[in-house]
């Protein structure tokens, strides 16, 4: 595997929260980061899934808009974590980006790249990401 330049780098918050079932735990997360996906400023609002043991395990869908208003993509990731210190959590997986022919816009360059994540919480509700392309 080889790791590409680094293609989003972004930081936010979570939103809200719920429990969708407690044997074993599962949380689900929305959150509203902003940062830059290469040189494009943007916005990324989705939604995390959480089963949580020793490990836990993520799958997460969003929607990245470009903050000028000329594009847009979505995406799914899966991701593994653990708690890093009291409070602090950190997963690392793998994102599937998607681009419609018509949307996309300056954020075309993402459509079927798939990229290599690191994300972090803590318990005040900051998180921050970035993904490196997978060559």
């Amino acid at each position: 595997m080889v790791l590409g330049e680094l293609i989003e780098d972004e930081s936010g918050k979570i939103t809200g929260q719920r429990v969708l079932d407690v044997d074993p735990p599962k949380i689900e997360s929305s959150f509203k980061m902003s940062g830059k996906y290469k040189e494009i400023e943007a916005t990324d609002t989705g939604t995390y899934c959480a089963i949580i043991r020793e490990i836990m395990y993520a799958d997460v869908q969003g929607v990245i808009t470009a903050k000028d208003g000329q594009g847009m993509a979505t995406y799914t990731a899966q991701a593994i974590g653990r708690f890093t210190s009291p409070g602090k959590v950190r997963f690392h997986g793998s994102v599937f980006y998607r681009t419609t022919p018509t949307g996309g816009g300056t954020l075309s360059f993402l459509n079927n790249v798939v990229g290599v994540c690191e994300y972090e919480g803590d318990e005040q509700g900051n998180c921050s990401v970035k993904v490196w392309e997978w060559k």
